[in-house]
C-alpha cells in the first residue's frame, strides 16, 4: 500500500498475486505445498540425522551433503510459509521489510548452496583423482573451513544485493506477479533510475555464477578424464555412480536458477512453474536423489530404522 509523503507516493507494503485467484483452486495448492514443505522438511532433517548418527557416513562428502540439507530446509522454509499464508488469506501483502528480507534470505540460500555445490564437487575431484592424499587434503578442518567460505559468500552476495535493491524508490505499482519476493520482480517495480543496480546486481551474479560454475566444470571434467583411463569397467562404473548424484543436483539448481535469475521477469505461467520448481520441489528432491541413488545412505537409514524396531519391541 502506497503512502504519501510531500507529495511523493512510497510504497510500505507489496501485493503477491501468487499462482491463482480461484479459492477452490487455492485450497487445493494450499494442501499440495504444505505436504511438499513437510515433506522437504522431513527429508532434510532425516538426511542430517541419518548422517550425524552414523559413524561410517562422517566422511567429506558427507559432511558437506548434510550442510547442503540444512541449507535446503532453510531455504524452503524462508519461502514457503508466506506462500501457505497468501494462499488461505484475502489480502496477500507483504511489507516493505518483510519483502526485502525474505530477498535477503534467498540470496543467501542460493549464494551458500551455488558455493557448496561447487566445493563437493571439488571434494569428489580429490577423493578420485588424489585418492591417496584425500583424507589428509580434505580433513575436518579445511572442510569447516569451505563450509564456513560458503555461508561468508553467501552473506556478503545477499548484502550487496539487498542494499542495492533498498537504495531504489519505489512509489507503485506494487504488484508483485509471483507468490514470494524475488530480485527480478521487485527491481522491475522501482520508480528510480536503477541503471547502475542492475548492472551491478547482474554483475555480482555473473561473477558468483562463473565463480562457482568454473571450479565446478573443471572438477567433473577432470574425474571423467580420470575415469576414462581406468581399465577396469568396475571402477569406473563406481566413480560416475558415486558422482551421478551430485551431477543431477547440480543441472536442477543451475538450469532453472540461470532461467529464474538470468531472464527477464515477464510473469509468465512458464516463469511461475521455474520458480515453483526452483523455490518448493528443489529442496524436496535433493535428499530424494542422494538417498536413492547413494547405497551407503540406504543402509545407513535401513540400519537406523532397524534399531529402532529394535528398540520399540
Amino acid at each position: 500500500m502506497p503512502m504519501e509523503v510531500s507529495n511523493i507516493t512510497t510504497v510500505t507494503a507489496f501485493v503477491l498475486l501468487g499462482l491463482s485467484t480461484n479459492p477452490q483452486f487455492q485450497a487445493l495448492l494450499f494442501v499440495l505445498f504444505l505436504v511438499i514443505y513437510l515433506l522437504t522438511l522431513s527429508g532434510n532433517l532425516l538426511m542430517v540425522v541419518v548422517i550425524s548418527t552414523n559413524s561410517h557416513l562422517h566422511t567429506p562428502m558427507y559432511f558437506f551433503l548434510k550442510n547442503l540439507s540444512l541449507l535446503d530446509a532453510f531455504y524452503s522454509s524462508v519461502i514457503v510459509p508466506k506462500l501457505l499464508e497468501n494462499l488461505l488469506s484475502r489480502w496477500k501483502t507483504i511489507s516493505f521489510i518483510g519483502c526485502f528480507a525474505q530477498i535477503a534470505l534467498v540470496l543467501f540460500s542460493g549464494a551458500s548452496e551455488a558455493c557448496l555445490l561447487s566445493v563437493m564437487a571439488y571434494d569428489r575431484f580429490q577423493a578420485v583423482c588424489h585418492n591417496l592424499m584425500y583424507m589428509m587434503v580434505m580433513n575436518k578442518r579445511v572442510c569447516a573451513g569451505l563450509v564456513m567460505a560458503c555461508c561468508a559468500l553467501g552473506i556478503g552476495t545477499s548484502l550487496i544485493n539487498t542494499l542495492l535493491l533498498v537504495e531504489q524508490h519505489f512509489c507503485g505499482p506494487n504488484i508483485i506477479h509471483g507468490f514470494a519476493c524475488e530480485l527480478p520482480p521487485v527491481l522491475f517495480l522501482a520508480c528510480s533510475d536503477a541503471y547502475t543496480s542492475i548492472t551491478t546486481i547482474l554483475a555480482t551474479m555473473v561473477i558468483m555464477g562463473l565463480g562457482t560454475l568454473i571450479p565446478l566444470l573443471s572438477s567433473y571434467s577432470r574425474i571423467i578424464v580420470t575415469a576414462l583411463r581406468i581399465n577396469s569397467a568396475t571402477g569406473r562404473s563406481k566413480i560416475f555412480s558415486t558422482c551421478s548424484s551430485h551431477l543431477i543436483v547440480i543441472t536442477i539448481f543451475y538450469g532453472s536458477g540461470f532461467f529464474r535469475y538470468m531472464t527477464p521477469a515477464s510473469g509468465s505461467v512458464l516463469e511461475q512453474v521455474i520458480s515453483v520448481q526452483y523455490s518448493v520441489v528443489t529442496p524436496l528432491l535433493n535428499p530424494l536423489i542422494y538417498s536413492l541413488k547413494n547405497k551407503e545412505v540406504k543402509a545407513a537409514l535401513r540400519r537406523m530404522l532397524a534399531r529402532k524396531s529394535q528398540l520399540t519391541f
